[in-house]
């Protein structure tokens, strides 16, 4: 006899059709699993067994063959466990083989026969609906698989009984419920930063428009603390960027209990990250910080100590604002359209740059050299704003007038993003939602700057060597700083203070 259960297999975020089919024959006593399988799912054959054996079912002593087609696709993952046991009850007659033929299936079985959360659930159960199939999948991931229709028919059983039972009639599910995370503290404020106006405007720029940021200055000046902060200035996912974040974080199985969350990530890895824990990759393939940071931030703090190579590998992803993970097999794609925040000491003591210090190292200049060696000029290049950032004035420390709160700063910062969505939305590009988005074949449409402005920019460029990529960053910056101040015209203040923001004492080409 045979049956037959739909499941999935996952390329990126991708979700592909996965047959899963079961034959039970005459012959020597074998439970074989074909189709490309890892390891994972060939040691699904014990914890299938051990389940059914729980829920009072036993496997035929007959030949069992199952295989996962297309046979070429890399099949991984513990999910494939609830589709292999569906479909040997169907084979078996402990289940109508028809009632499976609507749904996808995926979930990872315990040895007492209860289904388990599996990732991924949530581009599975999207894939289902393109279909026009409903999903069963484990009961904790049911509230994220409801968020991809309304109309999906959803089965989220805690145990194969359960289920059995579902279709047999004597006990009926009730479809689960789309959940959202909610946050169970506030964000750290603003308000708590003593003084560092300067970074803090840089700071409330970066978050209008979606700049690169680098902070650089010594030990203890608030570089970290900022950054820190800039999650509760950010706006709310849109929703269209709620479904892509919530779905890579479904692939890497950070979703808790099935609920998405509205605030936008903010991820920080340790210097000591490798080039796979950063953009991704592994035995398996799985999505990077960077990518888990899409439509977020991703914060690097220390940033020169981090591995010249691991850095310089972010170097395209800020571009594309997509992660390409090439194997000799397959070839996977991630999206990577992240804010890129860092910071620095501008040396390896850390007080090059405070007035009348002398390195015993080496003299200031060369102290510094030495240590900003290790970030590449293209690397640097993608750096919209840079800032040297001062240490903190004990007079700023002690004085009781509170600072400008978050609030406050994250009102003028969605203002800001609406007229960028709007003028983006005219020119026909919704998708766009942000300056530092725009590509440079818009970037004249968008900054209508005046002569005065332009001519200043002209100069600056002259004096700086500026490259390129630069002088059409530094008009983005310059645009944004328009948005702040509701103009629609890009006038020489908004230029002259974006140029305020390329550090003259970090290195790297212009």
């Amino acid at each position: 006899m045979t049956a037959r259960v739909s499941t999935v297999a996952f390329s990126g975020i991708d979700a592909q059709k996965v047959d899963v089919q079961v034959q039970i024959a005459p012959g020597r006593i074998i439970f074989m699993i074909v189709g490309l399988a890892d390891k994972a799912v060939a040691e699904s054959r014990e914890r299938v067994r051990a389940a059914l054996t729980a829920s009072g079912l036993a496997l035929p002593l007959k030949r069992i063959t199952v295989n996962l087609a297309p046979a070429n696709l890399p099949k991984e993952g513990s999910h494939y466990d609830l589709p292999i046991a569906l479909a040997i009850m169907a084979a078996i007659g402990a289940i109508p083989s028809d009632a499976l033929n609507a749904f996808m299936v995926m979930g990872e079985l315990a040895l007492d026969g209860s289904i388990t959360s599996v990732a991924g659930v949530l581009p599975a159960a999207i894939a289902a609906n393109q279909h026009h199939l409903g999903l069963i999948c484990p009961e904790a991931c049911g509230p994220e698989a409801a968020w991809a229709s309304s109309d999906l028919p959803i089965l989220a059983p805690a145990s194969l009984l359960q289920l059995a039972n579902h279709f047999k009639g004597t006990q009926v599910m009730r479809r689960p419920e789309p959940a959202i995370r909610h946050e169970g503290s506030s964000l750290p404020d603003l308000a708590d930063v003593k003084g560092q106006d300067t970074a803090r405007r840089a700071l409330e720029i970066a978050a209008a428009g979606g700049h690169n940021l680098l902070l650089n200055g010594p030990p203890g000046a608030g570089k970290s603390m900022l950054a820190a902060r800039l999650p509760s200035i950010l706006p709310p996912l849109l929703p269209h960027e709620l479904l892509e974040v919530s779905m890579i974080h479904s692939v890497a199985g950070l979703l808790a209990n099935g609920a998405l969350t509205p605030h936008r990530p903010f991820r920080a890895p340790h210097h000591s990250a490798s080039m796979p824990a950063l953009v991704g990759g592994g035995l398996h393939a799985r999505p990077g910080e960077a990518s888990l940071a899409h439509h977020g931030v991703l914060f690097l703090d220390e940033l020169a100590e981090f591995q010249p190579q691991v850095l310089d590998s972010l170097r395209q992803p800020l571009e594309s604002g997509e992660i390409i993970i090439a194997r000799a097999n397959h070839r996977i794609a991630y999206p990577a359209r992240f804010q890129l925040i860092a910071a620095m000491n501008p040396c390896r003591c850390g007080r090059a740059l405070e007035a009348g210090y002398a390195c015993k190292r080496a003299p200031n200049d060369k102290c510094m050299a030495q240590y900003q060696a290790r970030l590449s000029g293209p690397f640097l290049d993608r750096m919209d704003l840079r800032l040297d950032v001062p240490a903190v004035r004990a007079s700023d420390l002690l004085t009781h007038q509170p600072s400008e709160s978050s609030h406050n700063v994250a009102k003028r910062v969605s203002s800001a993003r609406q007229r960028q969505k709007q003028r983006f939305d005219q020119l026909g590009h919704p998708k766009l939602t942000t300056n530092a988005q725009c590509p440079t074949a818009l970037i004249t449409d968008i900054i209508h700057a005046d002569q005065a402005g332009l001519s200043l920019l002209s100069q600056a460029a002259a004096q700086k060597h500026l490259t390129a990529r630069s002088y059409h960053r530094l008009l983005k910056v310059a645009r944004t700083i328009a948005d702040l101040d509701d103009s629609e015209t890009v006038s020489r203040p908004h230029i002259a203070e974006a140029l305020s923001y390329r550090s003259d004492s970090l290195g790297g080409a212009e």
